[in-house]
């Protein structure tokens, strides 16, 4: 069964406009990642990521899973055309956006060095 938010453009519109959220979406298009690495990159107290991880997971853009007490978030696959497209994009907000492409280059090394899960 498809998640409704995934097929709703105003949700997905709505997940992706916000820039924490979207600074999200970039960092997990490299790959699944530990919420401390996204608190890491991002210099975010760990709620507030939390907080936007739990909108993106409503709309249907990110799934999650649990390894001890750690939290694993990658995106899911699109649930409509314009998710599609959206994604597509964020290969090209990662040096376009303002101390994105460095907070991306941090959660890359974070996740090679895999120092706290």
């Amino acid at each position: 069964m498809v998640n409704s938010a995934r097929t709703d453009p105003d949700t997905v519109l709505r997940a992706f406009a916000e820039p924490t959220r979207l600074s999200l979406l970039v960092l997990l298009s490299a790959g699944e990642v530990c919420v401390c690495d996204l608190v890491s990159a991002l210099a975010l107290p760990q709620p507030t990521i939390s907080r936007h991880l739990g909108v993106l997971r409503r709309a249907g853009m990110v799934e999650a899973r649990r390894v001890g007490t750690w939290m694993w978030y990658r995106l899911s696959p699109a649930g409509c055309g314009l998710h599609i497209k959206l994604l597509a994009c964020l290969p090209a907000c990662r040096e376009e956006l303002p101390g994105l492409g460095r907070a991306a280059r941090k959660c890359d090394q974070l996740r090679s060095g895999r120092t706290c899960c």
